[in-house]
């Protein structure tokens, strides 16, 4: 499985009259994040976009675990979580400095054609992007409990 990491330094635009991360910019973090995983698998989005595919969030779960402050630099984790050669999930775990987590989620994504939004099969159209997804994702429980 291979883990993206990406530092970030919080801006005091992203805070709130709290002095807290407001809560949707960890969605922006996220998809640093993913964007940082795919390029170290080797690829980029643009590339799929210029070939008319887009990979639409179809589902997102963000948990607040611990205030993220101006000022603080956080460390974005980020992993795929699950790949069936049409969906793949992201996993995401977000860190302060000193180790507490400050959130954790999970994105779900599913590759469309631009000019119709039906489903691709990435297998079929990308087939390296798919051997990658294929190497570098989460095991399974099963697999696991085997390694």
């Amino acid at each position: 499985m291979l883990v993206a990491q990406k530092d970030i330094e919080v801006r005091y635009a992203e805070t709130d009259q709290m002095g807290v991360v407001y809560h949707a910019n960890y969605l922006v973090w996220m998809e640093i994040g993913r964007t940082s995983l795919i390029e170290e698998m080797g690829f980029k989005y643009t590339d799929m976009e210029e070939e008319g595919i887009l990979a639409p969030v179809m589902d997102i779960n963000i948990s607040y675990k611990s205030p993220a402050k101006y000022g603080d630099a956080v460390t974005v984790h980020t992993w795929i979580d699950h790949y069936d050669g049409l969906r793949t999930h992201y996993g995401y775990e977000i860190l302060l400095a000193d180790g507490k987590i400050a959130a954790t989620g999970l994105s779900k994504h599913v590759c469309v054609k631009k000019d119709n939004f039906r489903p691709v099969l990435i297998r079929k159209h990308f087939p390296e992007w798919h051997e990658a997804c294929e190497k570098y994702k989460k095991l399974s429980d099963m697999q696991e409990t085997r390694s």
